[in-house]
């Protein structure tokens, strides 16, 4: 039966990028030296070791390697790289979302499975990373009381980052993620549209429980009314709690609007918990709720990540 529906109507309100809530960071702003490298001869204590050598091809020695540290599962980005000549997978194993809310919709419900962003460790402190969303599923109920239902792969989302101090030691680290979503969707699963955006993540080491991440996100959209570009402006604050060596939690505040005519504002609260299973495996689970009318109302998920 003919509708109304729209591209925009199938695209989880999440944000970019990799994919849209692929960057999940609970922020870790402490990077401890390992044993090995610290009682080095002739290397003075707590001075990080000089890894500028290391690439793809010549990897970083695992004595070497950073702490394990994961950009899920918070929005909030984060400004550490993986080690050179390594590589780390963040999934989303499966979310879930809601919206009960959208102006021209009753009820829209999605789901995702095994949502990776690939992170391959280029440079001492440069990455690439991939994101391709492998599978997703939405149903849409429209107000005449039709049903509009869409599956299959979604768009994939390339990107490079780079850390511009802070990733081996300090109680600060600073970096950028420039990226771009490229229209691979099949079923009518995104806006069919080259899109991209450039992160700037901040994270800072408060106490040795209590850990900040800061992100402003400028995004180059496609505009839902027709044929322009908007920007849009992303800003998040999230703040990491560990409770133990291997448990932790966070509290993120997450925004997003653009400069298309009649943008909203979309604000969610997000919160979860992480759990180190291994020194490179991590498990996490939480959820983000909308608090302005934009947002979706509820997104639950769970995933991992997992360094090699």
């Amino acid at each position: 039966m003919a509708t109304n529906f729209e591209d925009s109507d199938l695209r989880l309100d999440t944000p970019s990028p990799v994919p849209e809530k692929s960057q999940y960071y609970l922020p870790t702003a402490k990077q401890e030296i390992s044993e090995a490298v610290t009682q080095q001869p002739n290397q003075p204590e707590n001075t990080p070791p000089d890894k500028s050598q290391y690439n793809l091809f010549n990897p970083t020695p695992r004595e070497l390697m950073r702490d394990f540290n994961s950009g899920r599962p918070s929005k909030t980005d984060s400004p550490y790289t993986v080690d050179a000549g390594h590589y780390q997978i963040e999934v989303d194993l499966v979310t879930y979302t809601r919206d009960t809310n959208n102006q021209d919709d009753i009820d829209v419900k999605g789901f995702q499975t095994f949502i990776p962003n690939i992170r391959v460790g280029l440079l001492n402190n440069v990455e690439l990373q991939i994101s391709p969303q492998t599978y997703n599923n939405v149903r849409t109920e429209f107000r005449d009381g039709t049903t509009e239902k869409n599956s299959g792969f979604g768009d994939t989302t390339v990107g490079v980052r780079v850390n511009f101090w802070g990733n081996d030691g300090g109680t600060t680290a600073f970096g950028m993620v420039s990226f771009i979503k490229l229209p691979t969707n099949q079923d009518n699963l995104g806006n069919n549209s080259i899109e991209g955006g450039v992160t700037f993540p901040l994270a800072i080491e408060l106490s040795e429980k209590w850990n900040v991440g800061l992100q402003t996100q400028f995004n180059f959209n496609k505009n839902e009314a027709d044929l322009g570009y908007n920007v849009g402006f992303v800003n998040s604050v999230v703040f990491g709690y560990q409770a133990t060596d291997r448990l932790g939690t966070y509290f993120e505040l997450f925004t997003d609007i653009t400069t298309e005519s009649g943008s909203e504002l979309v604000a969610t609260f997000d919160t979860g918990v992480t759990y180190l299973l291994t020194e490179n495996l991590q498990l996490d689970a939480g959820v983000n709720i909308g608090i302005t009318q934009a947002a979706d109302d509820f997104n639950p998920f769970v995933g991992f990540a997992v360094r090699f």
